[in-house]
């Protein structure tokens, strides 16, 4: 016969406790505030880990991972981020992003034009420099309409240029963007440069890129095979892969598999201040499943008054009932070049919703 006990003579003192497997600590959501963080830019992502620069040592890569509270924030090239821990950049090292700042813009894509998953190309970008061939390969405006859409969207200021103008002059290409008031960049001369007697297109395009850069942060996109990695390597004093255009299919090889930031240089190879170049991905889709056309009419500082008068969810189509960028463009208000440039827009905002041929899944198109 067992021990008899008497439960009288236990208290709550007497319960064994058992030690917490996640530790003693305190549970608590407040984080430290990290006061002595450093503020950098991150140059490149490379599956999880990322390549940040200081501003005080531009020749300097820090590799660093995200803190604990930030494993569900994206962060991509372009982003100011504070890091802690082991700055020194040395071999092994490696630091902690802490804070993600906010972007002032962000360039993004979808898979498609149904997919509303954005992906970011680059972060706080104030230039995109949309690169395309005038021959070999050959020009897809449905591309450079997709990415002009991009840019009125996230507020970055779009610049069109355009290489190999030895083998084809550009002059149609051009002006087809002419209502835009788009600002465009060749390669070389041309009947078009010779007909405007425009000067500024003088001397070598690699001159004329970094004088036009010099103080911002621009991103290049474009079709592979079109020089954006050649040129860029001129730029930066880098030494990016460059490739062909396949004979066959006439399409570019990707030589790019990740956006990476690039210091511009000077003549002496010193990186000029606050000047920054990214080399994306060859992008052969530009998907705009997330675009809200009213933010693409707002780019057109003309045209935007006429919001004012649709009607809600107006897509701004010619077909679109109700739209009142007519009546706002038949009143006067945007000037003698209010119709082709409604036209242009519609093209724009048209080219965001065509059929499947003629969207981002169709390559480079």
């Amino acid at each position: 016969m067992g021990r008899r006990l008497d439960p009288t003579a236990w208290d709550e003192a007497d319960i064994r406790e058992r030690p917490s497997k996640r530790g003693t600590r305190p549970r608590t959501k407040e984080r430290p505030a990290h006061e002595d963080a450093q503020t950098g830019m991150v140059t490149t992502v490379d599956r999880g880990r990322y390549t940040v620069v200081l501003p005080d040592r531009p020749d300097e890569r820090i590799t660093a991972m995200r803190a604990r509270e930030l494993r569900r924030t994206p962060i991509a090239t372009g982003d100011r981020v504070a890091v802690v821990g082991d700055l020194s950049g040395d071999d092994g090292t490696l630091a902690r992003v802490v804070r993600v700042e906010d972007r002032g813009t962000v360039l993004r894509r979808s898979a498609d034009d149904s997919d509303e998953v954005e992906r970011v190309v680059v972060a706080n970008a104030d230039t995109l420099m949309i690169m395309v061939a005038a021959a070999n390969p050959e020009p897809r405006t449905g591309f450079i309409d997709r990415a002009l859409v991009a840019c009125y969207d996230a507020g970055i200021h779009p610049v069109l240029l355009i290489t190999k103008t030895d083998l084809r002059d550009p002059a149609e290409l051009v002006a087809h963007y002419e209502s835009l008031d788009l600002e465009v960049m060749t390669s070389g001369a041309s009947t078009f440069e010779a007909e405007t007697g425009d000067t500024e297109l003088d001397g070598s395009l690699v001159d004329r890129v970094a004088q036009r850069l010099e103080g911002h942060v621009a991103a290049f996109v474009g079709p592979s095979g079109v020089g954006k990695s050649t040129l860029l390597n001129a730029l930066t004093g880098a030494t990016r892969a460059t490739g062909h255009v396949n004979a066959v299919t006439g399409r570019g090889r990707h030589t790019s598999s990740s956006a990476l930031a690039l210091p511009l240089t000077d003549a002496h190879g010193a990186p000029l201040p606050d000047t920054w170049v990214v080399d994306t991905p060859g992008i052969r889709s530009f998907g705009l499943g997330w675009v809200d056309p009213d933010r693409v009419v707002e780019a057109f500082g003309d045209l935007a008054g006429g919001l004012e008068d649709c009607s809600r969810g107006c897509t701004h189509g010619a077909d679109s009932p109700g739209c009142g960028l007519d009546p706002w463009v038949a009143a006067g208000h945007a000037g003698a070049a209010g119709p082709a440039r409604l036209a242009s827009l519609r093209r724009l905002l048209g080219n965001r919703s065509t059929a499947e041929g003629e969207t981002s899944a169709s390559s480079e198109d």
